[in-house]
């Protein structure tokens, strides 16, 4: 098989945080509008390169007072820092459709070693919409990567006590990405 690019469609690529929250319950946040490619050829996965880009700035958890609060310096301090990035290519395959895919992850301009378990989802030819018309099969693929976190690796430690030595928010931090990715038919 032949090296193949997938580029990351935008508008059906996320990511997902959920942290603990006072102690009782879990908070969830959302990041849209991924840039990146995954660059592989499924016969030599030590060739495989990975680059995605994430617009911090654009934190959603669905309530206001929150998002600018994770914005802000206590957080992700986006007026400094507004991507996070994550370059990578180290892939072990666990099974026909699990991988480890370990690469720099990079939030608040601090980088450390990240390893995503990974799900290959599989591939389809989809119409293509452009200008209201339809271009026309492209091959897509989707994938599916999870990781934990500590925050306070990246720098990421703004917290305050609650009853009983509990925090406002965990240590910890899970992350889920979904991934489409469109062939990239020049690659």
């Amino acid at each position: 098989m032949t090296r193949r690019r997938w580029v990351f469609e935008p508008g059906h690529t996320g990511a997902e945080f959920v942290a603990r929250h006072m102690m009782v319950t879990y908070v969830r946040g959302q990041l849209k509008n991924i840039q990146g490619f995954v660059e592989v050829d499924p016969d030599d996965l030590d060739q495989t390169q990975i680059q995605a880009t994430i617009d911090a700035t654009q934190v959603y958890t669905g309530q206001p007072e929150r998002d600018a609060h994770l914005r802000s310096a206590d957080f992700f301090d986006v007026e400094n820092h507004p991507t996070w990035t994550f370059t990578g290519g180290r892939v072990q395959q666990v099974s026909a459709t699990e991988f480890e895919v370990t690469g720099e992850l990079t939030i608040r301009g601090v980088t450390r070693l990240a390893t995503f378990h990974t799900t290959y989802l599989g591939q389809w030819d989809t119409p293509w919409w452009e200008g209201g018309r339809d271009l026309g099969p492209r091959r897509r693929a989707g994938f599916v990567a999870r990781t934990r976190i500590n925050r306070h690796d990246f720098g990421v430690s703004w917290n305050d006590p609650v009853d009983r030595g509990g925090v406002v928010v965990a240590d910890t931090v899970d992350v889920t990405v979904d991934v489409e990715g469109v062939l990239d038919p020049v690659a």
